[in-house]
C-alpha cells in the first residue's frame, strides 16, 4: 500500500444523506441519542496503478447505551477495518466517507488525530483487542500496564500543584516543614490502589498483578485487556474478536463478563466476531457483514430464533455451525478489489438469478437481498 500524500487521507463526505439536520430543542431533550450512530460509512484503500480496494461500503447501524451489537462475518469481510476507522487507526492510504457520531455529536471519521488521541481512545471508546497477550508489552507486569493507563487517563495535564517533586504539594511534618518524597509516596500509593481497583472490576486476581503477559492463561490475558479498557470509564466498548483462541468455557466466561460490564454500567458494546455462538450469548442486535457491506441487521432473538435470518449468506453462516446442519457455504468471498457489479454473494448463492448478478441489492428493511 502507498502512503497517502496528504495527512488526512480522507475522501470528502457527500453533502447529501450523511449530515443530520439539527433536531428541535424539545426532541433533543426527550430523546436520548445512541452511543454510536454509523451512517453510510465507507472505507477504501488506494493501491498502485490507481486501483482501489473497497473494504467497507455504506455501512450503517445505531448502538444504544446498555446494548450490545455483534458484527459478524467471515474473516476478511471488513469488520476490523470498520473498527480501525472508528478509532482513527487506518493507514495513510485509506479514504473514508460517511459519518460515525458519538452521543455528544463528535464525528469519529472527521476528528483529527489530536482529538482522537486525547479525548476518544480510552476515554470515550475502550478497546478490548484481539489476542490481548500480543498487545501487552512482554517485559512489563500487568500492574505496570494498569498503573500507566490509570495515570494517562485519569490525571489531566496541569491539574497538579507543581510545588512538590511529584507535581503535588508535599505533606508537612510536625514542625511545618515538608517531608521530602512524601508526595510521591502518597501518589504512588493512590496509583497502586487505582490499578488494583481496575483489575478487580474485570475480575482479574490481585495475586497475578505482578506477573508478565506470558505467565497468564488465555482467560486471564483477556481479563487484563478488559481491565485496561475499563480504566477510562468509556461509555462505548469495542471488542475486536475477544474470544479468539479461547476454549468454549472461557468463551462463555468472557462474553458473560463483557455483557455484565455493558448492562450493569450502561455502556454500549460493539463486538466484532466470527463466533456466532458467542454472538448469540451476548448480542441484542446482530449485523452481518459480507464483502465490505452489511447485508442484514436483526434483533438477536429473531436472528437466532425459529424464523432465523433472511439473507442467504446469514442463513448459511448458521447452517455451518456443528449444532445445526454443519454444512459449509460453498465457494469463497470475492476479492474486495474486484467486486462484481451485482450482489457479491451471487456466485455462492443457490437462489441467484440474472438480476442478482447485475444489480446490487439495497439494504431495505434490514436485509440486502433481491429475494428476501
Amino acid at each position: 500500500m502507498e502512503p497517502s500524500p496528504t495527512p488526512a487521507g480522507r475522501a470528502e463526505t457527500p453533502a447529501t444523506g450523511l449530515r443530520r439536520e439539527p433536531a428541535e430543542p424539545v426532541l433533543r431533550v426527550e430523546r436520548m441519542e445512541p452511543a454510536l450512530r454509523v451512517e453510510r460509512m465507507s472505507v477504501r484503500f488506494r493501491m498502485r496503478g490507481e486501483r482501489h480496494v473497497e473494504a467497507v461500503t455504506d455501512a450503517g447501524f445505531a448502538l444504544a447505551a446498555g446494548e450490545c451489537l455483534a458484527l459478524v462475518g467471515e474473516s476478511g469481510c471488513g469488520k476490523s477495518v470498520l473498527a480501525s476507522a472508528l478509532l482513527g487507526l487506518l493507514p495513510g492510504n485509506a479514504e473514508t466517507a460517511g459519518s460515525a457520531l458519538l452521543a455528544d455529536g463528535l464525528d469519529l471519521l472527521a476528528a483529527d488525530e489530536a482529538t482522537l488521541a486525547r479525548t476518544v481512545r480510552g476515554r470515550r471508546i475502550g478497546l478490548v483487542p484481539q489476542s490481548p497477550a500480543s498487545h501487552l508489552t512482554p517485559v512489563r507486569t500487568i500492574r505496570s500496564h494498569l498503573e500507566e493507563t490509570v495515570r494517562e487517563l485519569t490525571d489531566p495535564p496541569g491539574a497538579c500543584d507543581p510545588s512538590g517533586p511529584s507535581g503535588r504539594a508535599e505533606p508537612s511534618g510536625p514542625s511545618g516543614g515538608r517531608i521530602p518524597g512524601a508526595g510521591r509516596r502518597v501518589r504512588r500509593a493512590r496509583l497502586r490502589a487505582a490499578a488494583e481497583a481496575a483489575a478487580a472490576r474485570a475480575a482479574f486476581p490481585a495475586s497475578h498483578l505482578d506477573r508478565h503477559p506470558h505467565e497468564l492463561s488465555g482467560g486471564l490475558a483477556q481479563r487484563a485487556a478488559t481491565a485496561l479498557a475499563l480504566v477510562g470509564d468509556a461509555p462505548l466498548l469495542l471488542a475486536d474478536e475477544p474470544t479468539t483462541g479461547l476454549d468454549r468455557d472461557l468463551v462463555h466466561r468472557t462474553v458473560d463478563e463483557l455483557r455484565a460490564h455493558t448492562r450493569e454500567a450502561g455502556r454500549a458494546l460493539l463486538m466484532i466476531t466470527h463466533d456466532l455462538a458467542a454472538a448469540e450469548r451476548i448480542a441484542d442486535t446482530v449485523a452481518v457483514m459480507y464483502a465490505g457491506r452489511i447485508v442484514e441487521t436483526a434483533p438477536a432473538a429473531v436472528f437466532f430464533g425459529p424464523a432465523g435470518p433472511r439473507h442467504p449468506y446469514a442463513r448459511g453462516l448458521l447452517d455451518a455451525l456443528p449444532e445445526r446442519a454443519f454444512a459449509p457455504i460453498p465457494g469463497a468471498p470475492p476479492e474486495l478489489g474486484a467486486l462484481p457489479p451485482g450482489c457479491a454473494f451471487a456466485d455462492r448463492c443457490a437462489q441467484a438469478d440474472a438480476i442478482c448478478r447485475t444489480r446490487r441489492p439495497p439494504l431495505t428493511e434490514g436485509v440486502a437481498c433481491h429475494h428476501a
